[in-house]
C-alpha cells in the first residue's frame, strides 16, 4: 500500500488538489495535512487519514512524513526568510522521513537571474535547496493565476479603467483549478522522476488582450492604461495594500497580495520574463486547460478569494 501526502489541504489550492486527487489515488493511500485540525475535519469525517503538520517543528513533520511514496509542498503565502525556513523544514523532513518523491509548487522562470519578480527568488531556493538532496522530485512551475486578473477586472467596473505596469508583455494565464488537476496527476503518476514542468495556460496573452476577452464576454468597456512602477506603488498604497507579506491584509481586498509581489511580477510581465508556454499541462492530465474566456463566462468560479495564510 501506498502514501501520498497533501499538504495544506485547508486553503485554496490545496483544497482543490484534495478534492481532485481522491478521485485518482485510493482513500487509504491518502494524507492530508493542515496547521490546525479545524481544517481536516471533513477529510476526516470522509475516511481518509489526516494530520496537524507544523512547518516548524522538523520532528514531528518527519514522524507524518515517515516513507511516504509521494508529498505534495504547496509553496507557503509568505515571502522571504520565514518561507525559506518552512520550506526547508518540509523538504529536511522528507529526507528524514524517507520520502521516495516531493512535488513542489514552484514558478515559471523560477531560476532566471534576470527575473525581477520578487517571489520567484524563493522558488528558485526552494528548488536548489531539493536538488541537492538525495530526493527525487518535479517541480510544477505555474503561470499566473488567471483568478486574480479576473476579480482585478471586475473590481474596476466603477471606474473603468485597470491599471498596472505589465505593458505589452506575455503571460499564459492558467485557473487555480487547473494548476490543482496537475498537482493531482503527478501525484498519481509513478513515471515522472526529476522533472520540472511548465504549467501554462492555453493561450499567451497581454493584459490588454486579456481585458479585451473579458469586455467581449460581459459587454464591459474596462480599458487598461500601462503605468510605472512607481505609480502601480502608489495605487496599492492608496488601496491600503501592504508592501509585503508582513502587512497587515485588508478582509475582501480584490488584491489579496503584497504589493511588492505584484508590481515586480507585473515588472517581470512586462520584461518578457513569464512568457512560458508549453504543452505541458496538455501531456500531463490528457486534457487543454481553461480559456480565459471560458472562465470570464464562468467568472463566479473563477475568483481570487479570500487569502489564507496561517502563520507558523
Amino acid at each position: 500500500m501506498g502514501k501520498y501526502i497533501v499538504t495544506g489541504v485547508d486553503g485554496n489550492f490545496g483544497a482543490r488538489v484534495a478534492e481532485r486527487v481522491q478521485a485518482l489515488v485510493p482513500h487509504n493511500e491518502l494524507l492530508f495535512t493542515a496547521p490546525k485540525a479545524a481544517g481536516l475535519t471533513k477529510y476526516k469525517e470522509s475516511g481518509i487519514e489526516t494530520a496537524v503538520a507544523n512547518f516548524n517543528d522538523v520532528a514531528g513533520l518527519t514522524k507524518i512524513f515517515a516513507n511516504a511514496d509521494k508529498l505534495l509542498l504547496i509553496s507557503m503565502p509568505f515571502v522571504g526568510e520565514k518561507r525559506q525556513r518552512a520550506h526547508k523544514n518540509v523538504i529536511d523532513a522528507c529526507v528524514a522521513g524517507n520520502v521516495k518523491q516531493l512535488i513542489y509548487t514552484s514558478l515559471v522562470n523560477a531560476t532566471d537571474p534576470s527575473n525581477p519578480s520578487i517571489e520567484k527568488i524563493d522558488h528558485a531556493w526552494t528548488e536548489s535547496y531539493i536538488e541537492n538532496t538525495k530526493l527525487d522530485y518535479v517541480f510544477l512551475r505555474n503561470s499566473q493565476y488567471a483568478e486574480a486578473m479576473i476579480t482585478n477586472y471586475f473590481a474596476m467596473l466603477e471606474t473603468g479603467v485597470l491599471s498596472n505596469n505589465q505593458g505589452t508583455g506575455k503571460m499564459a494565464y492558467i485557473s487555480r483549478a487547473d494548476c490543482a488537476i496537475a498537482a493531482a496527476a503527478v501525484l498519481a503518476n509513478p513515471y515522472l522522476h526529476r522533472e520540472i514542468l511548465n504549467i501554462n495556460g492555453p493561450e499567451l496573452l497581454t493584459i490588454s488582450e486579456f481585458i479585451k476577452i473579458g469586455n467581449a464576454v460581459t459587454g464591459n468597456q474596462i480599458k487598461y492604461q500601462e503605468i510605472s512602477d512607481e505609480e502601480d506603488y502608489a495605487l496599492f498604497d492608496k488601496m491600503g495594500v501592504p508592501r509585503t507579506t508582513d502587512g497587515q491584509f485588508k478582509k475582501g481586498s480584490s488584491a489579496p497580495f503584497s504589493s511588492e509581489g505584484m508590481v515586480t511580477f507585473g515588472k517581470a510581465i512586462r520584461l518578457g520574463k513569464m512568457a512560458t508556454h508549453t504543452d505541458d499541462f496538455q501531456v500531463l492530465t490528457g486534457t487543454k486547460g481553461r480559456t480565459v474566456r471560458y472562465m470570464f463566462e464562468h467568472a463566479a468560479d473563477f475568483q481570487i478569494k479570500e487569502r489564507h495564510s496561517v502563520d507558523q
